[in-house]
């Protein structure tokens, strides 16, 4: 439900963003935020919907400023990544374009993406959002969102948060509840996102991570740990506390019916138990490490064939960077800011956002590098067939000989 061979096409704006600003001096407009380029021209941005007022807000305040007319064009949100795949190498298409981290690795991929000059700005953002559009070393896109799912509680049926999923079983069996607790799949197509955070916990993250949060290809859920997950999925599955039956419809409705104290979910979930008294807390840890979720990240990238790349660099950084401008937005889309400051408002004013911001702080990025789309073509139908009674160590370790003869064909 969130849901490639780098090139170096970039190279040219990057060395321009780099080397210039707005006017005479060198960084100017990256470093020092409240100064903006004076220019004309024009700059074409593309949004979806729910994005549409908060950048036409900004837009309007970049106009008066600097003289330089912006044309907000409103796309359907599934359209726009194949439109910007298509239209960039061909000139068209427009300067700036709203669009989730994943894409990266096939943005980057196809050249029609630059990298972004954030200059001291960077520092005023939660480093998991700039981790997520990382890529070489470079930042690839503005974050303006972070989206992640955690430990949803009912504070009636369980008065506290459970540290382990141990824990969290013995709570919902002590709640005389129909589920222990409620973790969503796909039928046989399985659902790796939501069980990501328990595989983390035993050590066998998908692939290795670099220093900078970006990922390398070297594929890192295989070995011991990944077997020691494998069998716990195969246990719990026995033991009925998993089941690949348990769709989201299912499992939503359950929890809104008080079936379970716990569900891990995604803040997309929170309408649906309006009147409920909740908590937001830490996915347990079933393997002994930390729980940690995939974070996706929302934000806005800079077309390689850009003619006003500076002034759209200029946009981003000191105008879809203020907090009144990710504060729109997150009241638009109901996801935590990606901007500290913004968050911080955000948080203070509402404990489930509060909840959210602070297990996302701990949680990795969803890859976004190419060999990624071979992760999932068969992860979820391993991990669907070892809770229905699969092998779990013989079957898991098909998947990861699969996974990497993908990666290397």
């Amino acid at each position: 439900m969130r849901r490639s061979i780098l090139l170096a096409a970039a190279l040219t704006t990057t060395l321009a963003l780099a080397a210039c600003s707005s006017g005479e001096s060198g960084d100017e407009t990256t470093t020092e935020p409240e100064e903006t380029a004076t220019s004309a021209g024009s700059l074409t941005v593309w949004v979806d919907e729910t994005r549409q007022d908060a950048v036409s807000a900004a837009a309007a305040s970049f106009e008066e400023e600097t003289g330089t007319s912006v044309e907000v064009v409103l796309k359907n949100f599934e359209d726009i990544r194949a439109d910007f795949l298509a239209q960039v190498p061909t000139g068209e298409g427009p300067d700036i374009t709203v669009g989730a981290h994943d894409w990266l690795g096939e943005l980057t991929t196809n050249g029609v993406v630059a990298p972004l000059e954030l200059g001291d700005k960077a520092a005023e953002f939660e480093t998991v959002s700039l981790e997520a559009f990382t890529q070489d070393g470079q930042v690839y896109g503005l974050p303006y969102a972070i989206e992640n799912i955690a430990l949803i509680r009912n504070t009636q049926l369980a008065d506290e948060a459970p540290a382990t999923w141990d824990d969290a079983v013995a709570a919902g069996e002590d709640a005389g509840t129909k589920f222990p607790i409620l973790v969503q799949s796909d039928n046989d197509k399985g659902d790796p996102y939501t069980h990501y955070p328990f595989q983390t916990s035993f050590g066998a993250p998908v692939f290795t991570q670099n220093e900078d949060g970006s990922y390398s290809s070297e594929l890192a859920m295989g070995g011991p740990e990944g077997q020691a997950y494998a069998e716990w999925l195969g246990e719990q599955g026995e033991a009925g506390n998993l089941s690949q039956d348990t769709t989201y419809d299912i499992a939503v409705e359950a929890f809104k019916n008080g079936e379970s104290p716990f569900i891990v979910g995604g803040p997309w979930m929170i309408d649906s138990f309006a009147d409920m008294d909740l908590s937001i807390d830490p996915i347990p840890t079933a393997g002994g490490e930390a729980a940690q979720p995939f974070v996706g990240v929302q934000g806005f990238y800079l077309s390689a064939e850009s003619k006003n790349a500076i002034v759209a660099n200029d946009f981003l950084v000191n105008f879809m960077s203020t907090e009144e401008a990710q504060l729109a937005l997150y009241e638009a889309g109901n996801r935590p800011p990606a901007l500290t400051a913004a968050a911080d408002s955000a948080a203070s004013a509402d404990p489930i956002v509060a909840g959210f911001r602070a297990v996302g702080a701990e949680a990795v990025p969803m890859p976004s590098i190419p060999e990624m789309a071979s992760v999932w073509s068969f992860w979820g139908v391993t991990e669907a067939a070892i809770v229905n009674g699969a092998d779990p160590v013989a079957t898991w370790d098909k998947m990861i000989s699969d996974i990497e003869g993908a990666i290397g064909s």
